[in-house]
């Protein structure tokens, strides 16, 4: 399993702005206009968390998501990071999952979505990719908990991978209290290093099984 520094910092640097940068108002992430989309639950051992992957505003990555769920990749990884902010509604922050870059489980990188082209912006229940630069996300993803606008392409930015943002592409339909539990379950703080040391759960949260549902009309 690879080393995760490099694409935790490109997460943290975007996320670890001003306070006065950031909206944090807690919002609903499901959009105000209905879109297509596929439904997957999440079996964890902490419950079920049910997402609504935006096959229609954001082809590229959820066509990813969704070929993971369908190999059955996400079966037996783990939600392993919770980062908590102490700004905002509470709680507040993000966890994230999914492959950590296991060289056995992950497929080459996609073309990077911004939310400038989706539409599809970093609020309380959406999900998010991973990435080190853009055009690397491969098969780790976010959760947020409040709405994180540093995340979302910021176009006018000097910095590339703020111009970028991160690929969001879905969001949580039934299971945020699954995502809180996780959020707040005990961190281990001997594991990491600098920023990430007290971001790192003692005990991951494992996701069982990634399958499609049925949409319910």
């Amino acid at each position: 399993m690879a080393d995760m520094k490099t694409l935790f910092a490109a997460l943290f640097a975007l996320i670890a702005l001003p306070l006065a940068a950031q909206d944090a108002q807690s919002t609903s992430a499901e959009p105000e206009t209905a879109h297509e989309t596929a439904q997957i639950v999440l079996e964890t051992t902490m419950g079920n968390i049910t997402i609504a992957v935006e096959t229609a505003r954001a082809p590229i990555t959820a066509a990813n998501f969704l070929r993971y769920v369908d190999d059955k990749r996400f079966d037996g990884t783990v939600f392993y990071r919770a980062m908590t902010l102490n700004w905002g509604e509470q709680p507040n922050g993000l966890i994230q999952g999914g492959t950590e870059n296991d060289r056995d489980r992950i497929l080459a990188p996609i073309a990077h979505e911004p939310t400038s082209e989706t539409g599809i912006l970093h609020k309380r229940g959406t999900i998010s990719m991973a990435r080190y630069d853009p055009g690397t996300a491969t098969g780790d993803f976010s959760i947020m908990l409040q709405e994180l606008t540093s995340l979302d392409a910021q176009p006018n930015a000097d910095n590339p991978s703020s111009r970028a943002g991160f690929a969001a592409f879905g969001h949580v339909i039934t299971g945020m209290n699954v995502v809180e539990a996780i959020h707040k379950a005990p961190i281990d703080m001997e594991k990491g290093e600098g920023y990430m040391q007290g971001q790192l759960l003692a005990d991951p949260v494992v996701i069982i099984s990634a399958r499609r549902v049925e949409t319910v009309e």
